[in-house]
């Protein structure tokens, strides 16, 4: 019978039916820290520092300072684990993705006990704090505080009422606050925070955390991909046929995913900053997707925390900033969004897109490009145009013919070295808005630079020109089954 996944817990059992898929540790680990150093060994991959590679997830049973929880990290740490995960091929996730936000399934609300809410401790409670409640790991002994990184924030826009899901970096700051920042114009809930304060009001808040591998994939989608009011819940919702279910919150007025390991509650307070490291001082924030331990943050928002909810035993989910996990999370939406607009402009042309691990998931993208007709020549670069549209944090796009393996950055190389010349085949769009934590966008970098997050935006066409295709064509080797020769051997 096939394993049905809607939860963490689920998730989980399916990973553990999967060969080198998923391992235990019953060895007590300090979640300051060492839990992701021993991790970053195991199967951190992205841009983390090296070495590194892809490897399982991993469940730690036994967490220094939290007898009742474990911690589970690196679930989606691979596109093969997400591909079983989301029932679908680990090359056609993109596409699946752009499917289910064009025809998206709207959550629903239970009246019924929740399981999120089998255990609840309000803020009011005398012995109440966040630092002993949940389990949150640093990622270095740099780190601002205790991270939160997989935590679905979940929000309602103080005028008209439409709901949000999306993932922030969120740090304990004390035994009822969390610091939550908010890239500027990148989030829907940063709008409704500002919002809220500019009418003076608190906005209600809940975070999620240990949810169904779907919530947390649906939840990294961008404008305009999912504009302002469309909740990414309802991606979710597509992927798995069925809506997500949600249950009021205890002390807040809001909602929360009904099957979640935990929920936080609370309020984003206005008129409030915090300073990221005003706890531990080291000027630094947490290790960010680009491989880069990021500045601490003087504008952090405010949590006050209201109450943490949770599953009896419950399994806190982790991730490492810059791990393979980051890639899955940002990269598949991103190609996603860019098959969709590219495949409306021109039909069938595009033949698939992937945002690999060297970018982190958002600074590169390679398309798959088919030139059906000599008309078409051209329109590969009409394409990459298109992909820096679709997701704004783009910064580099590599052009490769359907002859090429677009998820073997290898084949890609192989096509920039045969097909690809330097004079001919570069184009530069200087002056760009792309991503502040690339240190490298910044006017230090370039004089074509005028304001840290600015880029210049750069186009690789390693496509073979139409009228070209004949000299260009691959060995062609014999077609065979080789099982009839491996059947007999370990392989």
């Amino acid at each position: 019978m096939e394993q049905k996944v809607r939860d963490l817990r689920s998730a989980l059992k399916l990973l553990e039916s999967m060969p080198g898929q998923l391992v235990e540790t019953d060895v007590e680990v300090d979640p300051m820290a060492e839990l992701a150093g021993v991790y970053r060994y195991v199967g951190a991959g992205g841009t983390v520092k090296r070495p590194t590679k892809e490897g399982p997830a991993m469940i730690f049973n036994k967490v220094k300072g939290h007898p009742d929880a474990k911690v589970a990290i690196g679930l989606l740490a691979s596109r093969k684990r997400v591909a079983a995960l989301l029932d679908c091929q680990p090359e056609d996730l993109g596409k699946m993705l752009y499917e289910s936000v064009a025809n998206p399934i709207p959550p629903i609300v239970t009246k019924a006990a929740a399981p999120c809410q089998e255990v609840v401790h309000k803020a009011t409670d005398p012995d109440f704090d966040l630092y002993r409640l949940v389990p949150a790991p640093t990622n270095t002994p740099d780190d601002a505080g205790p991270y939160i990184t997989l935590g679905m924030c979940y929000a309602t826009h103080p005028d008209t009422g439409v709901h949000d899901v999306t993932i922030h970096r969120l740090c304990i700051q004390g035994k009822d606050e969390l610091s939550i920042f908010f890239t500027p114009g990148a989030r829907h809930i940063g709008a409704m925070a500002e919002r809220a304060e500019a009418l003076g009001q608190k906005l209600p808040i809940s975070i999620s955390i240990g949810v169904d591998p779907a919530i947390e994939i649906g939840s990294c989608f961008e404008p305009p991909t999912t504009p302002l009011g469309y909740d990414e819940l309802s991606v979710a919702g597509a992927l798995r046929k069925e809506p997500v279910v949600l249950c009021d919150c205890v002390t807040v007025k809001e909602r929360a995913i009904a099957n979640a390991e935990y929920v936080i509650e609370g309020e984003v307070i206005p008129g409030v900053r915090v300073q990221e490291d005003q706890n531990s001082h080291t000027g630094y924030a947490m290790p960010e997707f680009p491989g880069y331990t990021g500045p601490a943050s003087d504008q952090c928002w405010l949590i006050k925390v209201t109450a943490v909810t949770h599953r009896k035993n419950p399994i806190m989910q982790t991730c490492i900033g810059p791990s393979e996990e980051h890639v899955s999370m940002a990269g598949i939406p991103t190609e996603a969004s860019i098959y969709g607009m590219v495949e409306k402009a021109m039909p069938g042309r595009l033949q698939n897109v992937y945002c690999c691990s060297a970018g982190g998931g958002k600074y590169m993208a390679v398309l798959q490009f088919k030139k059906l007709t000599a008309s078409d020549e051209g329109r590969q670069r009409q394409a990459a145009l298109l992909a820096f549209s679709a997701f704004s944090e783009l910064k580099h796009v590599f052009l490769v013919d359907e002859d090429v393996d677009c998820f073997d950055m290898s084949d890609v190389l192989w096509a920039m070295n045969t097909r690809f010349q330097g004079d001919a085949d570069i184009i530069t769009i200087p002056g760009v808005r792309c991503h502040p934590l690339d240190p490298s966008n910044d006017p230090t970098c370039s004089s074509s630079i005028r304001d840290h997050g600015i880029a210049c935006k750069t186009i690789f066409d390693c496509t073979v020109p139409y009228d070209q295709k004949h000299r260009f064509e691959r060995a062609n080797f014999m077609e065979v089954d080789s099982e009839k020769w491996l059947k007999h051997t370990d392989k």
